[in-house]
C-alpha cells in the first residue's frame, strides 16, 4: 500500500487520455515495483498504440553475430571550449564544465559516436530479455548529464535522477511522442516511458543551467551503441544477416565517415561471430558545425 496515493496520480492522469504519459516522482534507488506502476498506468489505449509501434519481433534469427569498430580523429583536435556556468556557479562552477560536442579521447578516439540497427523489426536475441523492462539512469550530476548520450529501449522506464545538491527541471520533446518538463530536487528522481522509437537521439536539457545538453536515445530493439573514450564500440548479438546501419555524432548529425556511408548510413553483412568494421578514421573538417 506504500504507493497507494502514487498509484492513484497515476491512474488519474492516464484517465486524461490516451495520448497522456505517466511522469512520477521515484525514490533514489530504483524501485522495481513502481516502474511497473508507471508501465501500467501509461496502459489502455496509450498502451495500444504503443504496442503497435514498439512491438519487439520474436528471436527468429538462425544466427547471431557482433558488431565492433573503433572511430578515431584524423587532423588537430579540436579546442576544448569551456562553459559559461551563470547559475548556481559556487556548486556548478568548480567543474570545469566544457562543450561535449565534440570529444577525443585516448589515441585519438572519437568518444559519444552513435551506431544503430535501422532495422523496423529486427529479430532480439534472448539474451536481451532480461534487460528488457528495465529502469535505466539519466543522471544530472556536477551539473552536466551523466552519461552524456544514453541508448535505451521503448520497453524500459528512463529514471531521470539529481544527484547534485540544487534543483535541475530537466526537458527533453521526442517526435510524435509526449513532451517532458520536470522540477527535479536534490537526490531525487522522475520516471518516463517512451512509446514511440527515435530516428535520432533525443536532446535533454535544464531550464534552470542553460548550458546543460545531453541526449537520450529510445529505440524498440537493444542494437545501439556509443563509443567509449577511445572511439570503439561493440553491439552483441546482432541477427546474422545483411542490415542497414546508422551512425551519428552530435556536431553534425549523420557521420559520414567512409565515401560510401551517405548521411552516415551504410549496409553490411553480420555474419555469425565477430565482425568488426575496423578503425574508421574521422577527418576533423567533418566535424565541424
Amino acid at each position: 500500500m506504500k504507493h497507494t496515493s502514487i498509484l492513484l496520480a497515476l491512474l488519474a492522469a492516464t484517465a486524461l487520455g490516451c495520448g497522456s504519459h505517466a511522469v512520477v516522482t521515484l525514490n533514489v534507488e530504483p524501485d522495481v515495483d513502481l516502474a511497473k506502476s508507471i508501465r501500467d498506468a501509461a496502459g489502455g489505449a496509450g498502451e495500444a498504440a504503443a504496442d503497435e509501434d514498439t512491438a519487439s519481433a520474436p528471436a527468429t534469427a538462425d544466427a547471431w553475430g557482433n558488431l565492433t569498430g573503433k572511430f578515431v580523429i584524423e587532423g588537430p583536435p579540436p579546442q576544448v571550449m569551456p562553459l559559461a556556468i551563470t547559475k548556481d556557479e559556487q556548486v556548478c562552477g568548480k567543474h570545469g564544465l566544457h562543450d561535449e560536442s565534440v570529444e577525443v579521447g585516448a589515441g585519438d578516439g572519437l568518444k559519444n559516436v552513435v551506431i544503430f540497427l535501422t532495422d523496423k523489426k529486427a529479430p532480439i536475441h534472448p539474451d536481451y530479455e532480461a534487460t528488457a523492462t528495465a529502469t535505466v539512469r539519466f543522471d544530472n550530476d556536477h551539473c552536466r548529464f551523466e552519461p552524456h548520450i544514453l541508448p535505451l529501449r521503448t520497453t524500459q522506464i528512463l529514471e531521470i535522477h539529481n544527484s547534485d545538491p540544487v534543483a535541475h527541471n530537466s526537458n527533453l520533446t521526442p517526435l510524435g511522442d509526449a513532451p517532458f518538463n520536470q522540477l527535479i530536487s536534490e537526490n531525487k528522481a522522475t520516471g518516463y516511458q517512451f512509446h514511440k522509437q527515435q530516428n535520432a537521439p533525443v536532446m535533454v536539457t535544464c531550464s534552470i543551467h542553460p548550458w546543460m545538453k545531453g541526449y537520450v536515445f529510445p529505440r524498440d530493439n537493444p542494437y545501439a551503441a556509443v563509443t567509449g573514450d577511445d572511439g570503439s564500440f561493440e553491439i552483441k548479438n546482432l541477427p546474422a544477416g545483411k542490415h542497414e546501419f546508422q551512425v551519428w555524432q552530435e556536431a553534425v548529425g549523420g557521420l559520414s565517415a567512409r565515401p560510401e556511408w551517405k548521411k552516415g548510413k551504410f549496409k553490411f553483412e553480420i555474419q555469425e561471430g565477430d565482425n568488426d568494421l575496423g578503425t574508421i578514421p574521422v577527418d576533423v573538417s567533418l566535424l565541424k558545425k
